[in-house]
């Protein structure tokens, strides 16, 4: 559990990625929730049944074939802790993540690519955002980027203009 001291986890202490034939059909959910705590409404939201936890204190684990990329999942999140990976057939990547950050993204805006440290390593589009409900304070948006950035980028903010 050294993500606790660090703040943040290192590759090896995430599950494993998505095939690369897999994440080319559609959006694939990827939880990153290493930590045994009480908390299961990804499960509860998923109507493929591709969530499996043993109890309430596992960490989720998503089966990537059953995944339809509904994004129920990330919707409910209390943690931040899912992504939609994808990769499309024009050789671009897509991270599709909560954000909670005012003022709110839109489709069109050039955002920095942070990864699970915080770091900037690279520039994306935003190509769709779902704005947040009467009552939610999250949105959630679709950024396009380098494919090989997917497995690294877990944040953005706007690029300062």
């Amino acid at each position: 559990m050294k993500y606790l001291e660090r703040g943040y986890a290192e590759l090896d202490e995430l599950p494993p990625f998505p095939s690369e034939e897999r994440l080319k059909k559609k959006p694939v959910a990827y939880i990153e929730c290493p930590q045994p705590i009480p908390c299961s409404p990804c499960y509860e939201a998923c109507p493929a049944n591709a969530i499996k936890m043993e109890n309430i204190n596992d960490p989720p684990v998503v089966n990537y074939e059953k995944c339809t990329g509904c994004m129920n999942c990330i919707r409910v999140c209390p943690g931040l802790a899912i992504f939609m990976l994808r990769l499309r057939e024009d050789g671009k990547g897509e991270v599709t993540l909560q954000y909670e950050l005012l003022p709110w993204l839109k489709k069109g805006d050039k955002v920095e690519l942070l990864n699970r440290k915080g770091e900037v390593v690279g520039i994306g589009i935003v190509n769709w955002v779902l704005p947040p409900e009467r009552n939610d304070q999250t949105s959630l948006v679709r950024v396009e980027m380098d494919t090989k950035l997917i497995y690294e980028v877990r944040a953005v903010r706007k690029v300062k203009e």
